[in-house]
Order: structure tokens, then C-alpha cells, then sequence
């Protein structure tokens, strides 16, 4: 399935990988208002196929340098509000839908990733960046305050004090830095990150789709919930999973001593 807009590219393979594009690389990816609804129509679309995995990229030199200042400065008072209200409710309602959907979520980034493009790589499960790319706030510095859910990621992936710093000094941070302090998953060679961000979904999308949602959903809920609780939810999480096709599938597969194959089972829409 090919698909998508003029802003965000959509391919759908037979096997149930989704490529996502970000397609303004000549505006650094900006997020407007089209590529903000182009991204959730992709994701829409994401839930309604039930992929098994998802690689989000960015075309040309950077991932995404945030939202498009040049669009948002031909506006003002409340015109400048309603604007900014609709790229941001369609902005967020993509990164819920990839939230709730079963499948993971790869992200390769290179170049300049500012604002949003923080929000966007660091909502997904695994996030690449090449060595040469470079993280930046920015949101304060030009007396924004932040969206795409940067203000509850960061504090989660780096600690709260170290998220301040970010947010206020809006210091650059480099790809070695970002991988070590846990903003990204890890930093490869700029010319290898493409053929690693492939094989890291390829490799996703043909493992337990179902036990990666639940898993995905456990480590979420896990940050704002009381052990006992947290535990309880494990509990059922583990009897759904073990009573489950995939689950079936999995232990068959240990005890015959065989690799699984987790693709027969459908994932669910």
C-alpha cells in the first residue's frame, strides 16, 4: 500500500512494514499544518492497516527542525492561537495513535532535530541518530513553550533536572551526548544509519506484534504507577499473552527447538 500526501510519504509492504516520511526536506521538515495532518492521516492509516512496525524518517539534510516559523510569523493574535491549536491537536493525535497501536515504532534522525522533532523521535520505542546530528530545544529561545509532548518525554528519558536544563538553556546537544544521557536509543556512522534504522524495524516487524503493545503499554503505565498496581497489571498482561496465539506460538516454538514465526499471526487492528 502507497499512500500518504505531498508532506508525509506512506508505504505499507505486504509483510506489514510502514515507512513514514517526513517530505519537506528542502524547509528541514518543518512541521505545518499539511505535514501535521499528513502525519496523522499516515498514522490513522498505520492503526487501520494493523502494521506490525513503523520507520519514521525525515527526508534530506534533517530529521526536523520543528515547527514552521515562517508559516506561524504571517499570523497573529487570536488567527496566530487557532492556528497553532489545529497543527498541534493534529500533531498530537498522530503521536497518540501511535501510542495505542501495537506496533513499535523506529526513528532515524540525522541532521538538525529542534522543538517537535525532539517530541517526534523521542515518542518513538527505538531512535537512531546518526553521529552527526544534533538536538536543540529551541522552544524558549524564541519565547515558545513546548508541544509534540517534549515537555513529558524528556523529564522521563533524561531526569527531570536534566530536561530543565534543555528546556531553558536550549544548549546543543550531539548525538554522542544525546545517546548517553538516554534521549536516543543509540548513535551510529551517518552512512550506516539508514541500512541500521531498516534492519532494526525489519526485525521488529517480524516479531511478537501483540506482546510488543502490551510490553510498550507496561513500560508507559510503569512511570506513573504504584508497584502494587503496576504489578497486578503485569500479572494480567502476562495470562493474556501467555493464553494468546503469539504466546502459543512462542513457547511451541522454544520446546521444538525452532525460531518462531510470529508473522502468521495477524496483528490486531
Amino acid at each position: 500500500m502507497t499512500a500518504g500526501t505531498t508532506t508525509v510519504g506512506l508505504e505499507i509492504d505486504d509483510a506489514g512494514l510502514a515507512r513514514v516520511t517526513l517530505r519537506r526536506g528542502e524547509a528541514g521538515n518543518a512541521i505545518d499544518l499539511d505535514l501535521a495532518r499528513g502525519l496523522l492521516q499516515a498514522a490513522r492509516a498505520c492503526a487501520r492497516e494493523a502494521v506490525r512496525a513503523v520507520l519514521l524518517t525525515g527526508e534530506g539534510k534533517s530529521f526536523c527542525v520543528g515547527g514552521d516559523l515562517r508559516e506561524f510569523s504571517r499570523l497573529s493574535g487570536e488567527a496566530l492561537e487557532k492556528h497553532l491549536t489545529a497543527v498541534t491537536d493534529a500533531l498530537h493525535d498522530a503521536l497518540r495513535t501511535f501510542a495505542a497501536s501495537d506496533a513499535p515504532v523506529v526513528a532515524a534522525v540525522q541532521g538538525s532535530v529542534a522543538g517537535a522533532g525532539i517530541g517526534l523521535a523521542a515518542a518513538a520505542d527505538v531512535t537512531l541518530a546518526a553521529d552527526d546530528a544534533s538536538f536543540t530545544a529551541a522552544y524558549t529561545g524564541i519565547g515558545y513553550s513546548p508541544d509534540a509532548g517534549v515537555s513529558w518525554f524528556l523529564p522521563r528519558l533524561v531526569g527531570p533536572k536534566r530536561a530543565l536544563d534543555l528546556l531553558l538553556t536550549n544548549r546543543r546537544v550531539p548525538a554522542a551526548e544525546a545517546a548517553a544521557i538516554g534521549l536516543v536509543s543509540r548513535a551510529v556512522a551517518p552512512d550506516r544509519l539508514t541500512a541500521e534504522a531498516e534492519r532494526t524495524a525489519e526485525a521488529l516487524r517480524g516479531g511478537p506484534t501483540t506482546a510488543f503493545g502490551a510490553t510498550r503499554r507496561l513500560v508507559t503505565a510503569g512511570l506513573t504507577t504504584d508497584l502494587g498496581p503496576h504489578l497486578d497489571r503485569e500479572a494480567r498482561a502476562l495470562a493474556a499473552a501467555a493464553a494468546s496465539d503469539t504466546g502459543r506460538e512462542g513457547v511451541a516454538a522454544f520446546l521444538g527447538k525452532r525460531a518462531p514465526d510470529f508473522t502468521r499471526i495477524p496483528p490486531r487492528p
